[in-house]
């Protein structure tokens, strides 16, 4: 396997930055330790995140590749990052949720904690700006931001990554609460991409209800990498 060379800096966002390749096609994501809550308004640095969540995405990645979901994940190159096809990012953030928690217990008055009798799919329009507003079906048509089919595709793919990703942290003793989503357009049709991890997942304990996510940064819980090392120990047991 021949080395990957790693060249200029394209982009740099609150958790990632991703670099160019020798391949136009291909990409390194390298995950930064920074941490950050109400859309960055709190902000700190927490070493070892960045390397926690490079190797629970990683796993989690290689899983759903090999389950045939549609990812732009390549491989791990472990200190290096990882390497991914480059796709063009839908600006949508899609949220699934199993259990009511954070925003969705807020603005309902629904019960953290309560089982949703069915998983809910949400969307937010991608924009920091903006504050990442929630979009419907018809704001997205109508800004042509995706077409019909490509939320049809979304849709679906969140759903079934849901019920594989439900199964995976079940097996690891972590209730899989809600977690976002991003998708990016290839020449092979759409695909995951950006992360999964407990930057972008809620995972509770499934006895405790202990929490092992970005919430423990949110809410001033304790030792964030402390829990995301939780995370990754059981799902490499």
């Amino acid at each position: 396997m021949e080395p990957v060379i790693i060249g200029d800096k394209l982009y740099e966002g609150k958790a990632k930055a991703v670099y160019a390749t020798g391949d136009p096609d291909v990409r390194v994501i390298k995950y930064k330790d920074s941490a950050t809550a109400g859309n960055g308004a709190r902000k700190a640095e927490i070493a070892g995140k960045g390397e926690l969540n490079r190797r629970i995405c990683s796993k989690i990645f290689t899983m759903l590749n090999n389950a045939g979901i549609p990812t732009h994940f390549i491989r791990d190159l472990g200190e290096d990052g990882q390497l991914v096809k480059k796709c063009a990012i839908i600006p949508l953030e899609v949220i699934v949720r199993n259990v009511a928690a954070g925003s969705f217990s807020a603005r309902f008055g629904v019960p953290e904690g309560a089982a949703l009798s069915r998983p809910t799919l949400e969307y937010c329009y991608k924009d920091d700006a903006l504050g990442d507003p929630m979009i419907n079906d018809y704001h997205i048509k109508a800004l042509g931001l995706a077409s019909d089919g490509e939320l049809a595709e979304t849709a679906r793919l969140s759903f079934e990554i849901n019920e594989l990703l439900s199964a995976y942290f079940r097996k690891a003793g972590l209730r899989l609460v809600d977690f976002k989503l991003e998708f990016g357009r290839t020449p092979d049709g759409i695909a995951l991409a950006d992360e999964i991890s407990p930057d972008t997942c809620r995972l509770w304990d499934m006895e405790t209800n202990a929490k092992l996510d970005k919430d423990v940064f949110r809410r001033g819980l304790g030792d964030l990498a402390g829990a995301y090392a939780e995370v990754l120990r059981r799902i490499s047991g």
